[in-house]
């Protein structure tokens, strides 16, 4: 059984990074559904249920703009991160040295509803319930609660949420062939984890993504 529910979500700059161009960042269109999902999680997350996204409603015309942002190329290797919580040495990454500038085509003054539900997993408690959770998510939404800071796509955008008020959402009369859009991340195999994709078309304004094919 799945629960639906719907929330508004808005900021001044979106970067989706589309995978297949390494070099430079260059966002998608539109916010993606594993960004959707992530940033609804952020809100509120819980073992024992999964987010599922079904459509995105986008409100404002897509428009891009050209910066550069500052980035740091090199990552502390996980071992060396363990080592250091045991108390065996101090691993540091020195900015003046590992930054670099990159040129990012990010989506400017972006606004979303997006419809999503969540389904029970086996990881729930034998306390759990659905109507436990639909509460959770409604207050939470209607009171601007998080866990961490939502954002879209990268954490330098934060986004803003709040409950949709209902009604029909006044989304832009376009129609747009999005080609492959990431879709979310196979976890299925934790030593393996790979990207799936799915053909993303946008309707009057509307991103269908519950029940679409989702191609490996």
């Amino acid at each position: 059984m799945s629960y639906g529910m719907q929330i508004e979500v808005w900021g001044k700059n979106a970067l989706f990074t589309r995978p297949e161009l390494k070099t430079e960042r260059v966002s998608y269109d539109v916010i993606t559904p594993s960004a959707a999902r992530g940033l609804i999680e952020s809100v509120y997350w819980h073992p024992g249920l999964m987010v599922v996204v079904d459509r995105i409603h986008v409100l404002n015309d897509i428009r891009f703009a050209n910066i550069r942002r500052n980035e740091v190329k090199d990552k502390i290797p996980a071992k060396k991160i363990e080592q250091m919580i045991n108390g065996k040495g101090i691993s540091a990454i020195y900015t003046n040295e590992s930054i670099q500038q990159r040129a990012s085509l990010v989506l400017r003054d972006v606004h979303y509803v997006i419809d999503f539900h969540f389904v029970m997993t086996k990881k729930a408690n034998p306390t759990d319930n659905e109507g436990k959770f639909t509460d959770i998510f409604r207050r939470r939404i209607e009171k601007g609660q998080f866990y961490s800071q939502p954002y879209f796509g990268t954490r330098e955008f934060p986004a803003h949420f709040r409950a949709w008020k209902g009604g029909n959402v006044p989304t832009i009369h376009e129609n747009r062939d999005l080609g492959l859009m990431l879709y979310d991340m196979d976890y299925s195999n934790p030593r393996d984890i790979q990207p799936t994709f799915f053909h993303a078309h946008m309707v009057d304004g509307v991103v269908q993504v519950s029940g679409e094919k989702v191609l490996k």
